[in-house]
């Protein structure tokens, strides 16, 4: 029998009295993951709009195409008209919040590239919404500028990319309207990348000024394909989406690999938790819709704008659809053997779209509002019937909670919150059976994303300490 995730949870005290534990511990142990409940946040998801999504979609589409070679002087057709369109609507955003957003183009001219052989200038647009608090630290929402048809190279025929990427452009316009209402310890990027389907230039140029300015980036939520929910496959669903996360980091050092080995974090890099942070966001704030967390970077054999974050050590996830439908991506619009092809409007549900936006803004704000991960967490245990976790304090934070799950499972199963100390012991829990991790509280409970101990799980960029 098929069982949701709430029964389950209702169940984990039965399972661990049935692996071992006693009453007594399984009380003082807290078992269920137990976090506070947000008012703001059911606010913030309630006033995302299905019907702004739809308008911004349709604006993006009517530029004709928004490839990335195409047209930059027209105000009505091609990547120019559409990126000054997309910092104009910023712009509005910005002086309707008492200009609480720092809009700019980002560029940078490519060229000698396999998809961009001559010199062609890549420009995103950037909004930036400092935090109050702890402005230094980013959490980012992007989507892609660009579209396409079958051939890549096609720069002059109608590509209307309404799915993809209009659809994550206006969940990201979208999420600047409702967040910056709101006034955050942390800073709320929301980028409009460009270059994606020529490879992914905007997220690279984002990425590498972003580590050239030394920001510290706690999470990338990378928004590629968000309003499809009619598959390939016949499958029509509404209720889920699907997240992508990398492993192992992919500027692990030879010392690092080597520790992990011996110590676990294969399935715990920061991209993981954040990716089981914003599974916990659906579950708890946004009705009707179950996520997917996928154990690999992106697709099979595909990429997208947070992979250049990831490749520089960053944070960074893929929010999409489960069900994609093929014959609505990079391809000419045409009808064949009845079948049309062709990534138009009529293939996006806005509803569905709204609730990934909805997602999205729960995800950035309860990370703005929490206190940034915690720092240095370290854990010893062996040979002992205890485990001991330590770690650096980092500021705003009120206590720290400590996680633990078994090493099969894919949630935090078990809590406890510790208080403003940074070091505690869980008495009889034993090291070997459990992956474990810490996360930061502020005073008015929001949680930081949970740490896991050593270098394979921190959020620093330089681990050197770690």
């Amino acid at each position: 029998m098929a069982m949701n995730k709430s029964a389950l949870a209702k169940l984990l005290p039965a399972m661990a009295l049935a692996g071992g534990f006693s009453t007594a511990a399984v009380a003082a142990e807290n078992p269920q993951v137990d976090y506070q409940d947000q008012a703001k946040i059911h606010e913030i998801v309630a006033q995302v709009s299905a019907e702004n999504i739809e308008r911004d979609i349709e604006k993006l589409v009517s530029f004709g195409t928004r490839h990335t070679l195409s047209e930059t002087e027209s105000d009505t057709r091609g990547i120019g008209a559409a990126r000054r369109w997309i910092k104009a609507e910023f712009e509005k955003i910005s002086a309707a919040c008492g200009n609480c957003l720092d809009v700019y183009f980002q560029s940078q001219v490519i060229e000698g590239e396999t998809r961009i052989p001559d010199p062609v200038e890549v420009v995103s647009v950037i909004a930036v919404q400092k935090g109050t608090q702890d402005p230094n630290r980013y959490v980012i929402m992007s989507g892609d500028i660009d579209s396409r048809v079958s051939d890549v190279m096609d720069f002059t025929s109608d590509a209307p990319g309404a799915n993809d990427n209009a659809s994550g452009v206006a969940g990201a316009l979208e999420a600047a309207r409702v967040l910056s209402q709101y006034k955050f310890d942390g800073s709320i990027v929301y980028a409009a990348l460009a270059g994606e389907e020529q490879g992914l230039f905007g997220g690279r140029i984002m990425a590498e000024q972003a580590k050239a300015d030394g920001w510290n980036i706690e999470a990338v939520l990378n928004n590629d394909m968000i309003g499809n929910i009619e598959g390939i496959n016949g499958v029509i669903n509404n209720t889920t989406a699907r997240i992508f996360a990398e492993g192992t980091r992919m500027d692990e050092t030879d010392r690092e690999e080597t520790r992990r080995r011996y110590t676990g974090g294969e399935v715990d890099s920061p991209t993981r938790n954040v990716a089981r942070y914003v599974d916990w966001v659906a579950d708890r704030y946004i009705p009707n819709l179950d996520t997917m967390v996928v154990y690999r970077l992106d697709r099979f054999g595909r990429g997208g704008h947070h992979r250049p974050f990831n490749d520089l050590g960053f944070p960074g996830v893929r929010i999409m659809e489960t069900n994609e439908n093929y014959n609505r991506q990079h391809q000419d619009l045409r009808t064949e053997n009845g079948i049309e092809y062709g990534d138009t409007i009529d293939g996006v549900n806005f509803d569905y779209a709204a609730k990934l936006t909805s997602l999205n803004a729960a995800a950035l704000a309860n990370m703005a509002w929490a206190p940034a991960p915690p720092a240095k967490v370290s854990i010893a245990g062996a040979v002992k019937p205890s485990t001991t976790l330590s770690w650096n304090k980092v500021n705003g934070a009120a206590g720290y909670k400590i996680y633990w799950r078994y090493t099969d499972a894919p949630q935090w199963q078990y809590s406890r919150y510790v208080g403003d100390v940074n070091e505690f012991t869980l008495e009889n829990v034993v090291i070997d059976n459990y992956y474990f991790g810490v996360a930061s509280v502020s005073d008015d409970g929001f949680e930081s994303p949970v740490v896991f101990p050593g270098p394979s799980g921190a959020f620093s960029i330089n681990r050197d300490d770690d």
